[in-house]
């Protein structure tokens, strides 16, 4: 199965996650990166903002069709309870070009739940699987929360 994992990290956080179950299933990977300046206090606080609104920020261009692939598994940290806004743009950008999706994500607190169901009604998609890790568990102790990702990956093969 051609698989594609996509994703958007503002500290680095996700992008672990990411690059984790790319290695593990030798999938094509690609970062969305936003327009807008994330870095620091200031973009922390714009990033809440912008999520919690449900703004599309411009995203550079992408370079791999997510209409190529059959699955694509789309990762986000979680921005004010919700999907991070870059995300939010890829997602209204290529709805209705999935074959297939799964999501993980990344939280300091909560809102897992409610982003998976926005991304599900935005892709058009209900997703083959779903894998929550709070920020903690990756930048301390991600090795022995590996069974986690296998159980993810084996979902979604």
């Amino acid at each position: 199965m051609k698989t594609l994992i996509v994703y958007h990290s503002r500290t680095g956080i996700t992008k672990k996650v990411a690059e984790t179950i790319a290695s593990l299933i030798k999938a094509d990977i690609e970062e969305i990166h936003s327009k807008t300046n994330y870095k620091g206090p200031l973009g922390y606080l714009k990033a809440g903002k912008e999520s919690s609104m449900k703004k599309l920020p411009k995203i550079e261009e992408v370079k791999k069709d997510p209409s190529d692939y059959d699955l694509v598994v789309i990762g986000t940290p979680i921005w004010a309870w919700t999907m991070a806004s870059p995300i939010r743009s890829y997602l209204s950008k290529f709805s209705g070009h999935f074959q297939n999706v799964a999501f993980f994500c990344t939280m300091g607190g909560n809102g897992d739940d409610k982003a998976f169901l926005h991304m599900a009604e935005i892709s058009g998609k209900e997703p083959k699987a779903t894998l929550t890790f709070k920020t903690k568990e990756v930048a301390k102790d991600f090795d022995e929360h590996m069974q986690r990702v296998k159980d993810f990956v084996q979902k979604i093969k």
